[in-house]
């Protein structure tokens, strides 16, 4: 560019002392000046050839910018694609009345806000038949330990629990690879299919402020083990099979049979003694209507750190049936769940003399139990501009429904009923209140009364 610049300007300066030498003779002046006429059109041709080609070349330079950006875009957002971000959680205000411990027939109420759990969700997609996911769980505000009373299977005493005064767990990391929508595997820690809390535990997906009551008092809430799992949908069937860690029977309870028996609270889950689980679908719960059946079966003294004080398996066998059906306005869910447990005298007996766990006096254990639910509820933004659904709920456990000798007691069989509304002032968000009554099978325990406030949200990105 420069070069042709000083050659035009040599060119125009020796045209003009040209001019200069033959101005003396008119003939040659004339054609002195068209020789300068031509070879300033020519210069005015090469002038006009030279922007031209400047500007191809700022074209094909932004042509080329524009390029390089809609890559580097591309890149960098093909990379989040991969990525998926999800988080609930929920907050309550309860307020119950309480007995202090088993022979206490005079409630006294207390009240309770608790930041129940904060959950996060991330995943990965590696390619369209690998990805992976991992759940962390914030329970109660944190971690750490609390000092807490216990009026019933300690006789009220008070005992250091380390998860009680808050918890932070992987509560999921499994890896997945699902070739097609028939089959899949999974492997990790993966979430059992038993309970339909495992699959609705997203404040929005329950109608009651806490999650309901007689499953927390028969199984592990949002139950989830190490082990690997197929999977799949067959029409509208799902299935799902595992091999699963079992459960240690060193920590079986009274009034919660074998939730206690899950082995996160230790560094290091005990795998001596594995369990199986099952369970078919017809429908899907997570979208709607569905109904199914689940089955779970595992020993439990081998996963016992002192595994020499039950001489039998401590067997461990749930069956689960469960159904709903959410159609417009209308929403019905229930489950029943019934389990029996071998060897639970001896579980029992070893549970009292095992060293350091002070498992009271009151470690009866059932060699049965039973629980079942069911939630009814109104949408009726289906027939106002509120959104607003209405509930009714009964919730009823028994862990101890019969024992291996004596008589069982029945302080722990309760059946809970309640009614109460979610407003749903936007679709990611649910405010919750419940008010209900408590029932305890002995006619001298007077009925008690229960109100809980709760908000919850969900959301994905």
């Amino acid at each position: 560019m420069k070069t042709k610049l000083s050659l035009l300007a040599l060119c125009i300066a020796g045209l003009s002392c040209t001019s200069a030498i033959a101005a003396t003779d008119p003939a040659q002046l004339e054609q002195a000046i068209a020789k300068q006429e031509a070879e300033l059109n020519k210069l005015k041709h090469d002038l006009a050839e030279l922007a031209a080609h400047q500007k191809m070349q700022q074209q094909q330079q932004e042509a080329q910018a524009e390029v390089v950006a809609t890559a580097t875009k591309e890149l960098i957002e093909s990379k989040w694609n991969k990525f998926s971000f999800k988080s609930y959680g929920s907050m309550t205000y309860t307020s119950d009345e309480y007995y202090q411990n088993v022979q206490d027939t005079s409630p006294e109420r207390r009240s309770r806000f608790d930041l129940e759990r904060i959950v996060t969700e991330f995943g990965y997609q590696f390619n369209d038949e690998w990805d992976m996911e991992v759940e962390i769980e914030y329970e109660h505000g944190g971690t750490g330990t609390a000092l807490e009373y216990d009026g019933f299977d300690e006789f009220g005493e008070f005992e250091t629990e380390v998860e009680a005064g808050g918890e932070v767990m992987v509560e999921k990391a499994e890896l997945r690879y699902r070739p097609s929508d028939e089959f899949g595997v999974k492997f990790g820690n993966i979430h059992l299919p038993i309970g339909l809390s495992s699959i609705l535990h997203k404040p929005d997906q329950y109608l009651t402020v806490l999650r309901h009551r007689s499953e927390a008092a028969m199984l592990p809430a949002v139950w989830n083990e190490m082990g690997v799992g197929i999977f799949g949908e067959l029409a509208n069937f799902h299935y799902q099979a595992q091999v699963v860690s079992g459960l240690n029977s060193e920590y079986f309870r009274t009034y919660d049979w074998i939730a206690s028996g899950h082995q996160k609270r230790f560094e290091h889950v005990n795998a001596d003694d594995l369990a199986y689980a099952l369970r078919l679908d017809y429908g899907n719960f997570k979208k709607g209507s569905a109904v199914g059946v689940a089955y779970y079966y595992g020993n439990t003294t081998g996963n016992r750190h002192k595994s020499n004080k039950v001489s039998g398996d401590g067997t461990v066998s749930i069956l689960a049936v469960s159904g709903a059906f959410v159609q417009g306005p209308w929403i019905l869910r229930g489950q029943y769940l019934n389990g029996t447990l071998s060897d639970a005298d001896a579980i029992t007996q070893a549970n009292k003399t095992t060293p350091g766990l002070k498992p009271g006096n009151f470690a009866q254990v059932g060699s049965e139990s039973e629980a079942f639910f069911v939630e009814a509820g109104v949408d009726l933004s289906h027939f106002t501009p509120v959104p607003i659904t209405v509930f009714a709920n009964i919730d009823y456990s028994n862990p101890l429904a019969d024992v291996d000798t004596g008589i069982a007691s029945k302080r722990y069989e309760n059946t809970w009923t309640s009614v109460g509304i979610n407003y749903f002032p936007i679709p990611e968000i649910v405010i919750k209140a419940e008010a209900g009554r408590q029932q305890v099978a002995v006619s001298s325990i007077p009925d008690t009364n229960f109100f809980a406030l709760g908000v919850g949200y969900q959301f994905s990105l």
